[in-house]
């Protein structure tokens, strides 16, 4: 096995655009549009033969270990810059209080211990004090941190003589302050050095990344990648539609460890961050013919622009390190999003559930009054990036006509359904359950509304129906949603009816935001008075 695709390197900042985006972009942005508004519109790409697309077991091996959630950068080096406002302070106060000031803490004092919290920040950014690749090092971090505290109280200190700023406040509480503020920084960077290893060496705080793409124009961008100094980028492998004469078995170390569809199931398999395509700029059909496949992954993909920097240094291009790309497609919902919004789902599920409690008691008995059997009803749907996940629902069916396969579609008058059953799945009622699959995090309060994985239309599955149909699990589907909003609930039983809903759901992941969530569920209670199709 190929133990370079396994090997840990350093950080880098996160690539920083550098203006407005290219034509090239542009084109490429209005083509993945395009595909999901075809239904049963395949693409043109060609493949190698069905027989090898399936992964390799060696594939499948290394997908297995790369497995597990990723930590955010972005989100951990915000609360590292939390934690140390907090302990800035935290020591501040306490000496204060603990009798440091005299006459005691007055509006003066606060502006002093705003003043350096925010020069301090300053320093220990200016110090790179919150790369991870510092923040793995013990005494190169104490000393940055050491340095940027002192500074900042030395500056006071020439302040204060200068200008008889701050004269009033007390040298022992300020000499206290430093010694306090001083220790606790370090005991508090002696915690970091220990998670940014710790997840460091277990994979968590890298980015991983697939080359797509073979041959020379690969081996160098790999070598450019390498040659990154704090480069946080682990190459995890490399996938190419070309046979092995046109595109070499083993790049720069690195295995060919299948095309491009393995490389679909691969990305199911295993946490990617990131898919970098590298094939000539100009050869735009064929980089639209993979991102047509591509796209539906919730990965971040970036087209490799090294071998046309003149063209693309200006305008349209990000960068990691010195190395140019063009940013195509962004995970939806990333670093302090995510957060925002497992937040947003935590307090109004809880909300939800204490208002609905009631109703949810009432409907469980009128549940078992009516028909044996249990009072909910678990199914099979597809959650974030294709995972099968449990879904919960009050039983609407009689036990022994449940179809928790979905291998029949519910019409009107279904004889499977009971009296009870016909009234909370035209209320909605029978979802109210998912709430508490929010709360465990399967589930988001809004998304995308989780399919089964058997539903169909005329004897087609729906990703066969809908062209692009996967691109609705780039985000947690949710228990209401903006093709819901817009009338598209209940019976599906033609293409245009899906064809609709996936339509609305990438919307909706393209245009996400926390207000958005807020209009959906504000307008969630209005879309239910809307039961044609309920039933």
């Amino acid at each position: 096995m190929n133990t370079r695709a396994f090997k840990h390197n350093e950080q880098i900042p996160p690539a920083a655009t550098s203006g407005p985006k290219s034509g090239l972009e542009q084109r490429l942005e209005m083509q993945l549009r395009r595909t999901v508004h075809g239904v049963t519109g395949k693409t043109n790409l060609e493949v190698l033969p069905a027989a090898n697309s399936a992964l390799t077991p060696e594939a499948i091996e290394i997908a297995q270990g790369l497995g597990g959630k990723g930590v955010s950068i972005p989100v951990f080096t915000g609360f590292v810059r939390l934690a140390d406002v907090l302990m800035i302070t935290g020591t501040a106060l306490a000496t204060a209080f603990a009798g440091g000031t005299t006459g005691g803490f007055g509006l003066a004092d606060v502006f002093v211990i705003a003043i350096a919290t925010l020069f301090a920040l300053a320093f220990f950014q200016a110090s790179d004090v919150y790369q991870v690749s510092v923040m793995r090092q013990g005494l190169s971090q104490l000393g940055r941190v050491a340095a940027g505290w002192t500074l900042v109280f030395a500056m006071f200190a020439v302040l204060r003589s200068a200008t008889g700023i701050g004269t009033g406040i007390p040298q022992a509480w300020i000499g206290t302050w430093y010694a306090f503020g001083l220790t606790g920084l370090c005991v508090t960077r002696m915690f970091v050095l220990h998670f940014a290893r710790s997840w460091m060496k277990s994979g968590r705080l890298e980015r991983r990344a697939i080359i797509v793409g073979g041959g020379t124009a690969a081996q160098e961008l790999i070598h450019e990648l390498e040659a990154q100094p704090g480069n946080d980028i682990r190459i995890c492998g490399i996938f190419d539609d070309r046979s092995n004469d046109r595109s070499p078995p083993v790049v720069a170390g690195y295995q060919k460890l299948g095309n491009i569809s393995a490389l679909v199931e691969f990305a199911r398999l295993a946490r990617i961050d990131m898919l970098i395509v590298c094939i000539p700029l100009r050869a735009e059909k064929r980089v639209l013919e993979l991102l047509k496949k591509l796209w539906v992954l919730p990965v971040d993909i970036r087209l490799s622009a090294h071998t046309d920097k003149v063209r693309f240094r200006n305008r349209g291009a990000s960068f990691i390190g010195t190395v140019p790309f063009v940013d195509v497609v962004e995970k939806p919902i990333a670093d302090w999003d995510l957060v925002a919004k497992r937040v947003f789902d935590l307090v109004f599920s809880t909300l939800a559930i204490a208002a609905l409690f009631p109703v949810m008691i009432a409907t469980a008995i009128a549940i078992k009054l009516e028909s044996k059997g249990p009072v909910l009803f678990k199914q099979k749907r597809y959650g974030f990036n294709n995972e099968i996940i449990e879904v919960l629902k009050f039983r609407s069916m009689y036990t022994e006509m449940a179809d928790p396969d979905a291998k029949q579609v519910v019409t009107k008058g279904d004889p499977r359904v009971t009296k009870v059953g016909r009234f909370i799945r035209k209320t909605s009622i029978d979802e109210l359950p998912q709430l508490f699959n929010v709360l465990a995090g399967s589930l988001s309060l809004v998304g995308p509304r989780p399919h089964a994985v058997n539903a169909h239309t005329d004897n087609k599955t729906w990703d066969d129906v809908v062209d692009g149909y996967f691109a609705r699990h780039k985000v947690k589907p949710g228990v209401t949603g903006w093709a819901q909003i817009n009338g598209w609930r209940g019976e599906v039983d033609t293409p245009d009816k899906i064809q609709n809903r996936v339509e609305c759901d990438v919307y909706y992941i393209e245009n996400w935001s926390i207000l958005f969530d807020l209009q959906i569920l504000f307008l969630t209670p209005f879309s239910l008075l809307n039961t044609e199709n309920a039933y």
